[in-house]
């Protein structure tokens, strides 16, 4: 154990599909955990086919599946259910995705699996939690972003509610699952049994919102601007995100856009004025951003230290100086996948080194006979497995 790899030593058993269980399994990995996950037969993963295909990948099991092995097994048969229950034996962490009731048929739930390791931490990752009136439905980011009030209170200057694109919800589940893992690994020394802990992609995408949600009950349905002028503003040649909300910074404001007569007026005199006021204050200033290219706003902005960005694609932001200073990128290879991709380096952690195993995400079943053998399974076992259709992978010959 040391702070490069805390989780060193640790085994887990990741059941989880998607990217919600999947992410936060694979942030075990990169803090050193053992993390084997297992997969169905045939596509594995049902991550494996969202997107654009890759040989066996897509970039959402690229980067929900970096560092980890892969096992597949037929969990309907006997066998394979054989299988994943020598794989919990020793096991720290177990995570799962189903909807509820389906790992209880499956005859993994928390009872059963913690009676046979009672010192395990068990994850259940599903979309509107384990109860309820919605609790069995089938649930991906964008119901939650509907449900939870996210896609109304984003809405365009068309006025239409749109969906965040990134998949936000999933991705502050993944975040929250392991933030309530790792406080339960570190409480777990001094507790002789492991914990159920129900994470649900409902919860995440409340909590995510909290500020905005409480602001909204308490300020009459609709949440009131922090400070005017803020927001994007139109420029000659694109998009600029600009925050002058607060006295100094307005006064500074009115000077770069050459119009140090706005800062005096009554109307926009102070932050109070300024938002009774806010509809007359862009009414005057967004045209007067648009007249000029953010290249003339940029270093004006700058010298007053004014909050700006001028709005960039991926393309563009993967190019900025300021991610090659601080190797935020790496750039690293990937099973079937033709060229580099771009993985940010996760906060307070080193990145890992193109082709080490933390900086690659297996194909389905691609360590199925190493980890049945660091199991206990001999070779005339194993093919005897494979041609009962209980396991396969790329190790086994399928």
């Amino acid at each position: 154990m040391s702070y490069a790899a805390p989780f060193a030593g640790l085994k887990v058993v990741d059941l989880s599909q998607g990217i919600a269980g999947p992410y936060c399994a694979m942030l075990l990995a990169q803090y050193g955990a053992d993390v084997v996950k297992v997969e169905s037969i045939g596509d594995g993963d049902w991550a494996r086919g969202l997107g654009v295909r890759y040989g066996n990948h897509t970039a959402y099991s690229i980067i929900g599946n970096l560092g980890k092995r892969s096992v597949a097994l037929d969990l309907k048969a006997p066998a394979g259910k054989d299988v994943l229950r020598r794989l919990l034996d020793g096991a720290d962490v177990f995570l799962e995705g189903f909807r509820p009731g389906v790992i209880k048929r499956l005859g993994f739930d928390y009872e059963t699996v913690s009676a046979r390791v009672p010192r395990l931490l068990y994850v259940s990752i599903s979309g509107f939690g384990q109860t309820g009136p919605l609790a069995e439905r089938p649930a991906m980011d964008p119901v939650l972003q509907a449900y939870t009030g996210m896609m109304v209170e984003n809405r365009g200057e068309d006025g239409i509610p749109h969906r965040v694109p990134v998949i936000v919800v999933d991705m502050s589940t993944a975040l929250y699952a392991f933030q309530a893992l790792s406080a339960a690994l570190y409480a777990r020394r001094d507790e002789a049994h492991g914990r159920y802990i129900d994470v649900s992609l409902m919860q995440a995408a409340t909590a995510l919102q909290s500020i905005r949600m409480m602001a909204c009950h308490l300020e009459g349905g609709s949440m009131r601007p922090g400070g005017v002028p803020g927001g994007v503003f139109r420029t000659a040649d694109g998009w600029m995100s600009i925050v002058a909300i607060n006295d100094r910074d307005w006064r500074a404001f009115c000077e770069v856009l050459d119009m140090p007569q706005l800062a005096a007026e009554p109307r926009f005199i102070d932050a109070a004025a300024r938002q009774r006021n806010d509809v007359a204050l862009y009414g005057i200033i967004r045209p007067a951003v648009a007249a000029q290219p953010s290249a003339h706003w940029a270093p004006r902005l700058a010298a007053v230290r004014i909050m700006h960005e001028r709005l960039n694609s991926y393309a563009e932001f993967l190019a900025q100086p300021q991610v090659a200073a601080t190797d935020l990128i790496q750039w690293l290879h990937q099973p079937g996948v033709p060229q580099p991709v771009p993985v940010p380096a996760l906060p307070g952690m080193p990145m890992p080194v193109d082709g080490a195993p933390t900086a690659t995400a297996p194909v389905s079943g691609q360590h199925t006979d190493a980890v049945l053998r660091e199991h206990g399974y001999s070779s005339e076992e194993i093919a005897r497995l494979v041609a009962s259709g209980a396991v396969a992978g790329i190790g086994t010959g399928h």
